[in-house]
């Protein structure tokens, strides 16, 4: 494989995209029940998703590694700016080529589920993809970038849970009701908690890079208790989701809360930020298991 090749990768960041179609997934299970499911806007949707994923880890390559987040004293793996694998106008033109392939496939996807018979609805859609594309680039990047100002955690709410999950589920069902946003809800603080994580991990460095997060103004002890309210309520809001009553008839659902319950008691336990590190890509896969879990039972009954 080609060297560039396989460092373009490295900077895509490929260990993210489960999490990224995480809510993709989850949108499209309550909708695989319906008489028109397409396949066709599944995979546009998913395609679209790991852009807008791939767009966010190239900004914040770029965003913290000329701010110089990015240093000998981060606990995270080292990135491709901070080891000179790619230069800032190299990362800048990635961004920009990314960026508007997945324009180009927003409007595939919305024309391909709404067509040219709900203007309106397809104009909030493209105001949509453009925020995602907006929102992925200044998390890191540029003099507001919100990353840096304690906001990283309700965007990744809002474009990872509610936006992923109830607009998958709208274009093909053309319809949002109660329990998709329940799942929506979920998804979402699941997603939260990987970036909690990642937070609570550089928080030391964060604070003296002036990043910041959320974990960096709450403080150590407050950041873990607000993560176990993140894992507590997305728990749930998956329960409200799937529902009691069937879940009191159905008990093998219970298979998708071990995964949180597992992830509860190994954070309950940590004491050093580096202890965080293995447990995001933990808690990613666990939000993926839940999405495809879900897409799996939804399918057969």
């Amino acid at each position: 494989m080609n060297s560039k090749f396989k460092i373009w990768l490295s900077a895509a960041r490929l260990r993210t995209l489960p999490l990224s179609v995480a809510g993709i997934i989850t949108g499209n299970a309550l909708a695989i029940r319906s008489d028109q499911f397409s396949i066709i806007i599944f995979i546009l949707s998913l395609l679209t998703a790991v852009c807008f994923q791939i767009i966010s880890n190239f900004a914040n390559d770029y965003g913290d590694g000329i701010r110089g987040t990015d240093n000998d004293e981060r606990l995270g793996p080292q990135r491709t700016l901070q080891q000179g694998l790619l230069t800032a106008p190299e990362l800048k033109k990635g961004i920009a080529f990314t960026a508007l392939i997945s324009i180009f496939l927003s409007l595939i996807l919305i024309y391909v589920s709404l067509g040219w018979n709900s203007l309106l609805i397809s104009i909030l859609f493209l105001f949509l993809a453009f925020s995602a594309v907006i929102a992925a680039i200044k998390y890191t990047v540029g003099k507001t970038a919100y990353g840096y100002s304690g906001l990283g955690d309700l965007f990744v709410f809002l474009f990872f849970g509610l936006v992923s999950v109830l607009g998958a589920y709208y274009l093909q069902s053309k319809i949002i009701n109660v329990e998709a946003i329940y799942f929506a809800v979920s998804i979402g603080l699941l997603s939260v908690g990987v970036l909690n994580l990642n937070n609570m991990r550089d928080i030391s460095n964060d604070k003296n890079s002036q990043k910041n997060t959320l974990a960096v103004i709450m403080g150590s002890k407050k950041a873990k208790l607000y993560h176990f309210f993140l894992i507590a309520t997305s728990a749930l809001t998956l329960l409200l989701g799937v529902g009691i009553d069937y879940l009191k008839t159905n008990q093998f659902y219970i298979i998708i809360f071990f995964p949180l319950i597992y992830h509860f008691l190994k954070v309950w336990n940590i004491k050093e930020p580096k202890a965080f590190d293995p447990l995001l890509k933990q808690l990613a896969l666990s939000t993926f298991f839940i999405a495809l879990f879900l897409i799996f039972i939804f399918s057969i009954i």
